[in-house]
């Protein structure tokens, strides 16, 4: 069992179903989060990026010249650095953020033998934007960049250095630790873990053609009524 095959539909996540979405509220929870107060995004290509590799894997016994395969982020997280926040002269609630983001970078490539080969690196962009960042509070705000990167058109330098064209995606968010009072239908069900089996396969040529709606109607075999 899992929270999309089993019967309790009130106590799991999920679409609401019924006109009324409030039937079932029982609380009212305090939890801790992180609150986005603002956020922007931006997807470019980047062109004539320089990397140069560190951490090559393997670390002896390749032959140059290299050929690049690939290249993409190894996590949606940046560092940011160089972070300078000001605040509108007519509107304080809004600031100036001007930050570099350094992305981790992982590259692939092969020797000259073929032999196959991986290497890290850092891509670095700026940014200069405009971004809400609430009114003065003792509790601080942060901003922090969520990326994706992946490039497949690259070219060997020399040593280590490659050069590379890249599609890049960049989410700027202002993020602030709050405790925030929320409606709750009360604490999930857990259903207990459903033992994989070979079974499971049997009816996958019985399946339509089209997907269904994925509703938790179609998922129960059971009375959604019964406890």
């Amino acid at each position: 069992m899992s929270f999309q095959n089993n019967c309790k539909s009130d106590k799991i996540p999920g679409p609401i179903r019924g006109i009324n979405g409030l039937n079932g509220i029982c609380e009212r929870a305090c939890i801790q989060c992180d609150k986005v107060i603002d956020m922007c995004m931006k997807q470019e290509t980047l062109n004539d990026i320089d990397v140069t590799l560190t951490n090559v894997v393997p670390a002896s016994g390749l032959v140059q010249p290299y050929t690049f395969v690939s290249a993409s982020a190894t996590s949606t997280q940046a560092t940011i650095s160089d972070l300078i926040v000001t605040p509108l002269k007519d509107d304080p609630c809004f600031s100036r953020v001007q930050c570099t983001i350094t992305i981790p970078v992982q590259v692939n490539f092969v020797d000259a033998n073929g032999q196959q080969g991986v290497g890290s690196a850092t891509v670095s962009v700026s940014r200069d934007v405009l971004l809400h960042t609430s009114a003065p509070s003792v509790m601080p705000y942060s901003i922090v960049a969520t990326v994706s990167l992946y490039s497949a058109k690259g070219t060997y330098q020399s040593g280590n250095t490659f050069t590379l064209t890249a599609c890049l995606t960049t989410i700027l968010k202002v993020v602030m630790q709050v405790q925030l009072l929320v409606p709750s239908y009360g604490y999930c069900y857990i259903p207990p873990c459903q033992e994989f089996n070979e079974q499971v396969y049997d009816g996958i040529f019985e399946l339509p053609l089209y997907p269904q709606e994925c509703g938790i109607e179609n998922r129960c075999k059971c009375n959604l009524n019964s406890n």
